[in-house]
């Protein structure tokens, strides 16, 4: 039944619900912390949660506040912390801040600069955007990390030019072809529209540009600074800011101050608790985890490096597989039981039904049904920095990693030889190196701000199937990166080495290799605008 209101009722409720009359509304209300206690109250009691408003909140701003503290603080109920929900933008910090922060892979959202769609060459007032550590910066380390950086930004600035007049002399627009006002694909030189030729060019020049910033974007040391924009929910910005309170970099620290004043200025409620015995001890525990080590033996892996390390024979794979499909069709038999009967199936009958699955999906975005969760690969990965960076946003799953290091070796492109860069590019590494082995003594965690994208860095993944579809099928779309669809692509093959029936869910990755990867994505977005238009 839905409530009735009165005009005065309905009046009030204007500008805080969607509407007042449907089963089915939105939350309008600008205060963002009565959404939360509002859709918390919901909760506990029978009323409607519009009447809730108009009883309880309308003419009681303090409730949500006081809600808030009574359940997160006396009830320490965590999951009332998800309903308070924040945007913030963080201008200025480093590749290794945005990476723990990022590391939360639950609750948060994030949307961070781009560096195939915009250079660092620019300087503010006159000087080049990178982070000057108070740690090194205040030691006889900082003349020689300062030239590091300036070398990496200078050689990043010079190279721009000549890379991307390199990339255009290698790949002419005269041998692309393009839509011309009719729709129809046809080479640059009979395009005879002003308006296609300009279209034809706008594509090209991006496409291009882009490549070029990817081939030189290893030039940049992680103390490179860049934004990003996060969006997120009390709870896991609460947990953020214990990890943030608790780093051993200034930086880190600085920014759980930062945060965190802005978080009480919006959703003050949810993140109170960082300041109390909960959150020093939560900061206590972190610590206390980093220092389980021992003496390990063995050889540093050179880069780059991408291993399947860990997995289950196919066939034990494909019985839990097809186990989990049919249990969800099952109508009351236990998993044990269905799991006893499909290890007496015949293997064809099994294949049957993965087969089906298959056949099903049509498309990148049909994905495979949660069976598919049910077998996990372990990669062990060394790949350049600036690569991760990419792969690292891909959170249904578990990664660990290193520190930033030097000493992995580097991965420079070979259009960097052949754009005639190469010496400055083992230049910049050199420096770098030079000055990461001596400041490391010293400061091991500052030090990885020396370090340049082109560096190799450890990692392991360990995802399911189903989560493999995904990074693979995405990873390897011909706009993507030349670095991470080599490693996606390898990954797909050594999944199909060792479970070659069930790889074939994996139906759309591209093993091809693009000469501009950003070509054919740009000509899609600017029919796009000629649509909208």
């Amino acid at each position: 039944m839905l409530p009735e209101f009165s005009g005065a009722e309905r009046k009030a409720l204007e500008g805080h619900f969607s509407n007042t009359d449907r089963p089915v509304f939105a939350l309008t209300t600008p205060y963002q912390v009565d959404r939360g206690a509002l859709m918390s109250r919901y909760s506990r009691t029978d009323k409607s949660m519009r009447r809730i408003f108009l009883d309880e909140f309308l003419h009681n701003p303090d409730r949500g506040e006081k809600f808030y503290e009574k359940v997160l603080i006396e009830y320490g109920d965590d999951s009332v912390a998800e309903l308070g929900e924040a945007q913030i933008a963080i201008e200025g910090l480093t590749n290794i801040a945005v990476k723990s922060i990022e590391d939360r892979r639950i609750g948060l959202s994030y949307l961070e600069k781009s560096s195939r769609y915009v250079s660092w060459d620019k300087k503010i007032d006159g000087r080049f955007g990178y982070y000057r550590d108070p740690d090194i910066m205040e030691s006889r380390y900082a003349d020689m990390y300062v030239n590091a950086c300036e070398l990496d930004f200078e050689t990043y600035s010079k190279s721009i030019k000549p890379v991307t007049q390199y990339i255009r002399e290698k790949y002419p627009i005269d041998t692309y072809t393009f839509a011309d006002k009719t729709g129809r694909e046809v080479p640059y030189e009979r395009l005879e529209d002003s308006e296609d030729i300009k279209t034809a060019a706008k594509i090209y020049r991006g496409s291009t540009r882009a490549k070029a910033l990817d081939i030189i974007r290893g030039l940049l040391p992680a103390c490179t600074l860049t934004n990003v924009g996060i969006t997120g929910n009390g709870r896991a910005f609460e947990y953020l800011l214990v990890i943030l309170a608790g780093s051993k970099l200034a930086e880190e620290r600085r920014l759980a101050v930062q945060i965190k004043a802005e978080l009480d200025s919006t959703i003050g409620s949810f993140v109170k608790r960082v300041d109390d015995k909960h959150g020093m001890e939560m900061q206590e525990y972190l610590s206390g985890l980093k220092t389980i080590t021992v003496r390990l033996d063995g050889r540093r892996c050179r880069g780059p490096m991408t291993r399947l390390v860990e997995y289950e024979p196919e066939k034990k794979a494909i019985d839990r597989i097809v186990a989990s499909i049919l249990y969800a069709q099952a109508d009351g038999i236990s998993y044990y039981n269905i799991r006893t009967q499909v290890k007496k199936m015949r293997q064809n009958q099994k294949n049957a039904i993965i087969r089906k699955c298959i056949n099903l999906r049509q498309g990148r975005r049909h994905r495979p049904p949660r069976a598919f969760e049910m077998t996990q690969y372990t990669f062990d990965l060394v790949n350049n920095f600036g690569m991760f960076r990419d792969l690292h946003r891909h959170r249904m799953l578990t990664m660990q990693r290193q520190l930033l290091t030097t000493n992995l070796g580097y991965f420079m492109p070979a259009q960097v030889d052949e754009a005639g860069l190469g010496s400055e590019f083992r230049e910049c590494m050199n420096s770098s190196r030079d000055a990461f082995d001596k400041i490391k003594n010293k400061f091991p965690s500052q030090a990885q701000y020396v370090v340049n994208f082109a560096y190799n860095y450890p990692y392991i993944m360990r995802m399911n199937l189903r989560e493999a579809v995904h990074l693979i099928e995405l990873r390897t779309v011909p706009q993507g990166h030349a670095d991470y669809r080599r490693v996606a692509q390898e990954m797909f093959l050594q999944i199909r080495r060792v479970h070659p029936h069930l790889s074939e869910i994996i139906k759309f990755a591209d093993m091809k290799t693009y000469a501009l990867e950003r070509f054919e994505s740009e000509k899609k977005t600017e029919s796009k605008r000629k649509r909208l238009k």
